[in-house]
């Protein structure tokens, strides 16, 4: 496996964990009525590669699943993230 492959699975690893833990968090926010993780960045880092963790996040926790945005946001930015990644590693590996 090439060192760009490598890295690259470790950074969009740690976003999808981060977005997956930031859903949980916001989640458990709106139930106690707290003060709310910004949509701004949830989809700031759904954009930056995080967007896997987003979804499972949405399915898991139950959250976001109303919101237009989320539901057809968070794949999009999957899948331009995938095509991303895929000429990285086609042009670059």
């Amino acid at each position: 496996m090439s060192e760009l492959r490598t890295a690259l699975s470790a950074y969009f690893l740690l976003m999808d964990l981060l977005l997956f833990a930031f859903m949980g968090a916001d989640k458990r926010k709106a139930q106690r009525k707290a003060w709310r993780i910004p949509e701004r960045a949830l989809f700031t880092l759904a954009a930056l590669g995080g967007g896997a963790g987003g979804i499972l996040g949405m399915v898991l926790f139950r959250h976001k699943t109303k919101h237009i945005s989320f539901v057809l946001g968070f794949p999009v930015l999957t899948a331009l993230n995938a095509v991303l990644a895929y000429f990285l590693l086609k042009y670059f590996a």
